[in-house]
């Protein structure tokens, strides 16, 4: 199994400590920063495998970050912060995250979450099919989804959750469903996960996303992905 280097991006000490202690312990690489502008450095120069993300940054929201680093990667980005509102998670979802922990944190659940982040980047690696639905085509070995003959651009759980509905075409997906197979096992009531990324994923692929083409709702139970050709 490769040796995944994690960035940690976290101005309170003690949390970085325990972050650092942890890693160690469980023989994670990883390098860690206190502000945006390190952050960057760092990113720039070591090239990680994923990031862990505080939003209360001593120079500015840890979302700002996230947005110029989804200008330039696809690095899963799970953030770890003590702001716990919906509405901030969907915030920080919406920025390019592809998970959100709050704190204080159970350390066996953020090395899980972690795990399960890093086994996306590589489960398609022995892949070699290609799906085609309309207007749309996933290269499995590459992991490159194209709509309209022009690639999309995706984050990690983006292109998760896509390739979960082109692979399930024309089946009604419940919410828990799709949740623990994009997401994993223990992510099965995080809805506002899943109706961020349907709305991103609607605004990027549908003509009209208030009247969908592809991703239909079934109220009160979960998606089906329409493919008709």
């Amino acid at each position: 199994m490769k040796n995944y280097l994690i960035q940690i991006v976290e101005d309170d000490p003690s949390v970085k400590k325990l972050l650092e202690i942890t890693f160690r312990e469980y023989e994670f690489n990883h390098i860690s920063c206190e502000s945006k502008k390190n952050a960057m450095m760092l990113f720039l120069s070591h090239n990680p495998d994923l990031l862990i993300v505080d939003l209360g940054l001593s120079d500015g929201d840890g979302k700002e970050f996230i947005k110029q680093i989804r200008e330039i990667s696809k690095i899963p980005i799970v953030v770890l912060s003590a702001r716990h509102d919906e509405k901030e998670i969907i915030l920080a979802l919406d920025a390019g995250a592809d998970d959100y922990i709050t704190k204080p944190f159970s350390v066996n659940e953020l090395l899980a979450r972690i795990r399960a982040n890093l086994r996306r980047i590589t489960s398609d690696a022995t892949l070699s099919s290609k799906i085609v639905c309309g207007e749309i085509e996933i290269d499995l070995a590459s992991r490159s989804i194209f709509f309209k003959k022009e690639q999309l651009k995706l984050t990690p759980i983006e292109y998760e959750l896509l390739k979960y509905f082109l692979l399930n075409t024309n089946k009604t997906l419940t919410h828990q469903q799709i949740l623990k197979e994009v997401w994993g096992v223990g992510y099965q009531s995080e809805m506002q996960y899943l109706r961020t990324y349907v709305n991103t994923l609607r605004k990027k692929i549908e003509q009209n996303s208030t009247r969908p083409n592809y991703i239909k709702t079934e109220s009160g139970i979960g998606y089906r992905f329409c493919c008709n050709g």
